[in-house]
Formats: structure tokens, sequence, C-alpha cells
């Protein structure tokens, strides 16, 4: 591809990416309305009531600033954080049930947005995960980001010509588990975006990063709704341009 090709290119992509922040931060302006007064978020936000209701209802999109601006103050009123601890639910042994997290809809939308305000101007052209309970979170932000989905599955299918593979151990248990990807599922210059639903151990998401590795790709970033402490940082080798975000983290 040629030089002046390629920057075109860039540039289609980044006003694209640009695009979808400034709609996911009307969205987030309408989750708000339900709960706030248009007087009320023209306090938090210091914005006239006639501005946001031109945003809420369509008629114009904020600009790029000030959409960042709008997205930081909506979000400490909007937060996901709160929302997803109040549907966490612990048994005695400590374990969580985030049944009422993955199967919202609603909610998946806002962590999808979340994603694309937290990874606005990166390069992504792919979504990786495994499967299985990541894959909805997973689908949700490919959808959002307008890429592909490539998910990683325990089993090899029939009809697939050729896969990349990473046997790695399970910390947590000491069995072994092996990730398949077609081969062709990821390119040489695709920039990838891995999404799970929960980070605890980091075995499943080093993993995929090795599998990105090995198709030759770069990892734009780490996206999960919700991880387990930190000592996962320390067992997945973590690039340096890799951007890493959680909405949720437990100790």
């Amino acid at each position: 591809m040629l030089p002046d090709m390629m920057s075109d290119e860039i540039k289609v992509s980044t006003h694209a990416e640009d695009l979808k922040f400034r709609l996911a931060t009307v969205e987030l302006l309408r989750t708000a309305k339900k709960y706030y007064t248009y007087r009320e978020l023209a306090a938090k936000t210091d914005l006239p009531v006639t501005v946001l209701s031109r945003y809420a209802k369509g008629h114009v999109l904020p600009n790029l600033e000030r959409a960042r601006k709008l997205w930081d103050a909506l979000s400490k009123m909007v937060g996901l954080e709160n929302e997803f601890k109040r549907r966490l639910k612990f048994n005695s042994d400590g374990y969580f049930d985030n049944t009422l997290i993955v199967g919202d809809i609603i909610l998946l939308r806002q962590a999808a947005n979340y994603a694309i305000a937290r990874f606005a101007g990166k390069r992504i052209t792919k979504v990786l995960t495994a499967a299985v309970d990541g894959i909805p979170l997973a689908t949700m932000v490919a959808n959002a980001l307008g890429v592909n989905l490539v998910v990683a599955k325990t089993t090899k299918e029939v009809g697939v010509p050729s896969f990349l593979e990473e046997t790695y151990v399970l910390s947590d248990s000491g069995y072994t588990l092996t990730l398949y990807i077609p081969r062709d599922s990821i390119k040489k210059r695709d920039s990838i975006l891995i999404v799970d639903d929960i980070i605890k151990s980091g075995d499943t998401q080093s993993a995929l990063l090795n599998l990105a590795y090995k198709a030759k790709s770069e990892v734009a970033g780490i996206f999960a709704m919700i991880a387990i402490g930190d000592s996962w940082t320390k067992r997945i080798k973590i690039p340096p341009d890799c951007q890493v975000e959680i909405i949720l983290r437990l100790n």
C-alpha cells in the first residue's frame, strides 16, 4: 500500500472513531436523562438546557472536544461501576454471579460505549475474545466499533483448513487448555482489541495476546468489565503501547 493511501486510510479511520465516540456520548446523555432533569444535567455539565436538549433529541452532535467533557461529567453521574456493584451477587465463599450483567443487553451496550470512549483515537480492526462468557460483550464492542469479531475456541471446527493455537496452564486448576482461531481470521496488519467479561488470573488474556502475536498483528488494547485483584497484571506481558481499560476492579 502506498504511503498516501495509508495516510488517507488512517484519517478516515480516525474520523470514524471520533464520530462513534460522539454518538456514544449522546447515548450516555439519553441514559442520564432518565434519572436527571435537564436543569440538573445543565448544572453538572455547565451546558445550557437548550444545548443538552438538542443533543439528546439528535438534532445536532457535540463536537469532539465538547463530547469528551460531556462524557467525563456524565460518566460520574451514570457510572457503570456502581451499576455493576449493585448487580453482582456473592455467595458465602466469596464467589460471585455476574448473570445479571452479561445477560443485560442495555448494560452491555453501555459497556461497549465505554470502550469506544476509552479507546477513542486508537486504530482497531478486530475484536478478539475467548469462548464463552466474553462473547456477548465482545459482540457488542465489535458492533459498536464496526469491526469483525474473532472468537478463540477450545475445539477445532470441521471445515476450517488451518488454525493458530495456544496452549496454556490454568493457574487456578493446574490443567492445560488450548485455544484455537482460524489462521486467516487475523491478518498481519490487524490491530487487535482483546475483550473479556472478567479477568481473574490473566491466563486467558495472556493466551489471546500470544495468538495475536502468532498472527503477527499488534494489540491495541485489553478491555474487560470486571477485574479481580492486580496479580494478573504481572502474569500478562502487556506491551508498552497496549492500553488496558477495566470498568470495575474488585479486591
